[in-house]
């Protein structure tokens, strides 16, 4: 029998809603949902691709235990037996930071995801954390944290309200959008076009973003944030600064200006290959616009800079008067955000609570550089213990970290690993214990995360489309069980780790004076949740005590889950609005517009004023049927333009004697790979570019058509040296390579380190 259910993508950060075609509990169609709240029908080739990803028939059905040395079916009892022991006894031996946790991209695509590995990595004690945030997104955490307080306030802009659009190093046409959740972003540009608005994009490819802008700039990869200080600074030098109404809440202008002072147009046009006389342009229409917004993404953040260009991004917008005001770049308010408290100092935001044992890198948002774990692993000191067992969830860093050769060595060498994906991966093929999360249509689905990023005030929820299948175990329970085993609580039900978050969250609540829920008895509060399981009542706690909630009635028109559940196509609770300074939590109580690790920053970036590379350096590229490495077993979503190949320019190419489609050899300081080439001037001269996420090729892995179409791994070009050092963030772009066409008499091999 055929029926439909509702889903929101999990594919990606623009989180459509979909209409799902079930038949005979299988998912067989998918199309977007026009009564959707947020997407309203949107859909892309992901979300349309959903039913192929849902029936994978590679994804595993049941847990993995690896008995004399080979992995081999079992019991979920004994799956969870062997965690238990594995976990317990690493720690007992080595201490808990001997103990590492590595998140992965798909981990923030989950409810589960959400609501669990604060838990695991809290109850464990440790300080080795490891996330994709630091092959990404960290640079803008650690921005916001310093400029407001909390590195998960990060403004974004209004997409739907601005006059004026400064994009860099963004893509959304290919990846839907990032650090800014919205549904057809492309629809969006275009309708920004529409009604008069401008467009510029600032990025070293002529991207599919690129072509639609009024205005391409093609800057020398690495340099974004010489190319932000110039427009800053110019608009000091001309009288353009401009607060507006967030003027109050701005610390530190004058000494922005002074800081910023050798950053002048023709100071910085030669290391940015722009013309000064563009950059003041810039400065001056951004001025001009009656509302504008600059927003950067991954190509501004993995770079030397990263930080400084992310900061660099919201002081334009601040020095604009285009900060928290509509048309420009506002905080999103998320109906499950803490209840909001009064505006004023909070404790701010610091940087190197804690160190790396090898390199000393300086932890960012609870975080070390994912590029330090295999050194964390393989490497003894004097001063700790290595990394002897890995908790990995949804993550593949072997393809995803710099250097996966080194690391998938290490993750050879440590006493006990367990990981928590659908696949047997480059990564995961290492593990001791392996537990696979059911296909997403047989979850619930609520974005955390991605609501706090989201360019419209909503908020929906979907339960599963389809039961689970006999053997499979719900994901929130699998993350649950894992909490218990970890934390010496093996055997436990799992609806306690529930039970225990909503006790203590409810007696917090009852606490805080600003809370609607001040002096009440939280066990009565607990027995007025609803929902079918803990992670449903953890979701109706959070509602009811967010900024829309119920208060537990002291708002009867609030928000619950019961409410939600009404309204199966989501609730809009409207457009951004301003709102400092009650987000701030700066010690200060103010906007720091020149926090003191980024004033002790600037000359390093002073002396990037004199560098001008001599060779190619590399850029990576997005695709819009993929997102990182975990869509390449799906064929509905490869083929095309969605390929490993290496972009060269035409005059590149015939300067190096590369011909269309023949293998070239690039090498790194991390190693080489062959890849073949793709001769296009979409890429500037003297910058090639090679996407992220493939390199299927190695043994062990149960991954049959990312294996038959392997690509290479552009991040084996890499030796992990290369970070910003105020967030740890990789370096992916901008980076010096060399390239040679390989001839005929030569070995095309795919990987070798140098």
């Amino acid at each position: 029998m055929s029926r439909t259910a509702l889903r929101i993508c999990p594919l990606c950060e623009a989180t459509c809603g979909l209409v799902l075609t079930v038949d005979d509990g299988k998912v067989t169609g998918a199309r977007g949902d026009r009564d959707d709240v947020f997407s309203k029908g949107f859909v892309c080739p992901k979300g349309a691709a959903f039913p192929e990803v849902d029936s994978d028939p590679d994804r595993l059905r049941t847990p993995l235990v690896r008995v004399d040395g080979e992995l081999r079916e079992a019991t979920w009892e004994e799956a969870f037996d062997a965690v238990a022991a594995g976990l317990r006894g690493a720690v007992d031996r080595y201490g808990p930071h001997a103990v590492g946790v590595v998140l992965g991209n798909p981990n923030v695509h989950t409810m589960a995801g959400a609501l669990y590995p604060p838990l695991l990595i809290g109850g464990l004690g440790t300080h080795s954390v490891f996330t994709a945030s630091t092959v990404d997104q960290m640079p803008k955490h650690v921005s916001s944290g310093l400029l407001f307080g909390d590195a998960n306030r990060i403004p974004v802009p209004d997409l739907d309200r601005t006059d004026h659009l400064l994009l860099i190093g963004a893509n959304p046409l290919e990846s839907n959008g990032s650090l800014c959740t919205a549904p057809d972003f492309p629809g969006r540009l275009k309708t920004l076009k529409a009604r008069g608005g401008t467009l510029t994009v600032v990025d070293p490819r002529r991207t599919r973003t690129a072509r639609l802008a009024d205005r391409h700039l093609a800057v020398r990869p690495g340099t974004d944030a010489l190319l932000l200080a110039a427009i800053a600074r110019t608009l000091f030098d001309e009288d353009l600064v401009d607060l507006g109404a967030a003027a109050p809440h701005l610390q530190g202008v004058a000494e922005l200006s002074d800081a910023l002072a050798d950053f002048t147009p023709e100071a910085v046009a030669g290391a940015c290959d722009v013309d000064a006389g563009v950059i003041r342009v810039l400065a001056r229409e951004l001025a001009a616009a009656p509302t504008a917004a600059v927003y950067a993404r991954i190509g501004s953040c993995t770079v030397p800079h990263g930080t400084l260009a992310s900061w660099l991004v919201d002081v334009l917008n601040a020095l604009t008067g285009n900060l928290d005001r509509p048309g420009g770049a506002l905080f999103p308010q998320a109906a499950t955000d803490r209840t909001p408290r009064p505006a004023g100092p909070g404790h701010g935001f610091a940087l190197g609570r804690w160190h790396s044992r090898v390199s000393r890198h300086p932890e960012a948002k609870g975080e070390l550089p994912l590029s330090s774990l295999a050194e964390e692993i393989d490497t003894p000191t004097e001063d700790g213990t290595p990394v002897r067992a890995v908790v990995t969830v949804g993550a593949n860093p072997v393809l995803s970290a710099p250097d996966g050769d080194r690391l998938d060595r290490a993750l050879a060498s440590l006493d006990f690993m367990v990981s928590v994906d659908p696949y047997l991966n480059e990564t995961s093929r290492h593990a001791h214990v392996v537990l696979p999360p059911p296909p997403p249509a047989q979850s619930p689905h609520h974005d955390f995360a991605f609501n706090t990023l989201a360019v419209r005030n909503q908020v929906r929820y979907t339960r599963p489309a389809v039961p689970l299948e006999p053997g499979r175990m719900a994901e929130t329970e699998i993350l649950a069980r894992l909490v218990l085993a970890a934390t010496g609580m093996h055997g436990a039900d799992p609806s306690a780790v529930d039970d225990l978050v909503i006790r203590q969250t409810l007696g917090k609540a009852v606490r805080e004076e600003h809370s609607p829920v001040h002096g009440r008895d939280p066990k009565e509060l607990a027995g007025l949740l609803t929902g079918d399981n803990g992670p449903e009542r953890r979701l109706d706690m959070m509602l009811r005590l967010g900024p829309y909630g119920d208060g537990f009635g002291a708002a009867p028109d609030g928000l619950t889950l019961e409410k939600l559940l009404a309204h199966p196509h989501g609730i809009d609770l409207g457009p951004l609005r301003p709102r400092l300074p009650q987000p701030l939590k700066t010690r200060s109580g103010k906007v720091e517009l020149l926090p003191g690790p980024i004033a002790a920053d600037l000359p390093r970036l002073r002396a990037a004023l004199r560098e001008r590379p001599d060779g190619l350096v590399l850029v990576g590229r997005r695709h819009l049927r993929s997102n990182n490495s975990w869509l390449h077993n799906v064929p509905a979503l490869t083929g095309g333009t969605n390929r490993c190949t290496l972009h060269v320019h035409p005059d590149d190419a015939d300067r190096l004697g590369v011909r269309d489609g023949q293998p070239v050899r690039v090498e790194g300081a991390g190693g080489e790979v062959t890849v073949p080439a793709e001769v296009t001037d979409a890429v500037r001269r003297g910058v090639v570019s090679l996407p992220h996420g493939w390199g299927h090729d190695r043994p062990g892995t149960r991954t049959r058509h990312a294996s038959a179409n392997p690509g290479v791994n552009v991040n084996q070009l890499l030796d992990g040296s290369l970070l910003d050092p105020l967030s740890g963030n990789a370096v992916l772009n901008g980076f010096p390579v060399e390239v040679a066409p390989v001839r005929a008499e030569e070995p095309e091999s795919v990987t070798a380190l140098t």
